[in-house]
């Protein structure tokens, strides 16, 4: 697939607008919320990947996802953790009242030693990974994600991005609601050992945008395969031409040991 680069707008994904319950709990307690975008071109998410997707919102009105990898770990991008900026997860259950605040403080946090802030910029070699430990079980809607530890998906087999934004590009009362979207596998410089590309079907917009940075992206056994790091969109679009995310297999020594630290573990799979 060849990629038009003088066409194509490239976006790191933290999103610069909350909607509704976010973005009023987050303004209560750190500053005033700015609006974010979710998956374009997708659907609702639904069972095991909706119940392991959190909000990640830092201090200035930033958002990004998150994927619960153990009940009280969440694993996402590393620039969702700017540093020097309080961090809240945002993890509301079924009944919440519209706005109630449902921010959980990070009892420690940690980002990939191998994480360089603007690396796409700079073209320099990142692995955009960070690991946020809670200090309570989310409640029981929530539940961890498997991930996989085989082979990455090659060119032209599917995967689906998930993540916790606005469903809608400049409607914010459309997040919170976490959504997928169905791509196919690229490789458009080759086979990466970090990171993994996925594009949707010629003529489509689909994909990750802002806001789903740290989200994830999943095998056909539904296992997580990578971690949604950024997006690029065709023309004047934000969005939805392609989706990049951090293969979570090759950086298994820096989950499992940090874990542990934590007294938790992940669970990994080979399919």
């Amino acid at each position: 697939m060849k990629l038009p680069r003088d066409r194509i707008r490239r976006h790191n994904l933290i999103g610069r607008e909350l909607a509704t319950g976010a973005a009023m709990a987050l303004a209560a307690l750190l500053s005033t919320a700015q609006p974010a975008l979710a998956v374009v071109g997708g659907n609702p998410a639904e069972g095991a990947m909706r119940q392991s997707l959190v909000m990640v919102l830092a201090e200035g009105g930033a958002a990004c996802s998150g994927v619960l990898v153990a009940p009280q770990v969440v694993l996402t991008a590393g620039h969702c953790l700017p540093r020097g900026r309080q961090i809240r997860v945002y993890a509301p259950t079924p009944d919440a009242a519209p706005g109630s605040p449902h921010l959980i403080a990070p009892r420690a946090s940690a980002v990939h030693p191998a994480y360089v802030p603007n690396a796409a910029g700079t073209r320099r070699r990142s692995v955009d990974l960070a690991l946020i430990q809670l200090p309570e079980t989310l409640p029981a809607n929530y539940g961890p994600t498997t991930l996989a530890s085989g082979e990455a998906p090659g060119a032209g087999e599917a995967v689906v991005v998930a993540g916790d934004g606005l469903a809608e590009e400049g409607k914010g009362s459309s997040s919170g609601k976490p959504r997928i979207a169905t791509l196919r596998v690229i490789e458009p410089y080759g086979r990466s050992t970090i990171l993994l590309w996925a594009a949707p079907a010629e003529g489509v917009r689909a994909g990750a945008c802002e806001g789903d940075s740290g989200g994830g992206m999943l095998n056909g056994g539904a296992a997580l395969i990578a971690v949604i790091a950024f997006a690029e969109g065709a023309g004047n679009a934000r969005c939805g031409k392609l989706t990049q995310g951090v293969l979570v297999a090759p950086q298994r020594a820096f989950i499992d040991a940090t874990l542990a630290k934590w007294g938790a573990a992940a669970r990994w799979t080979e399919r």
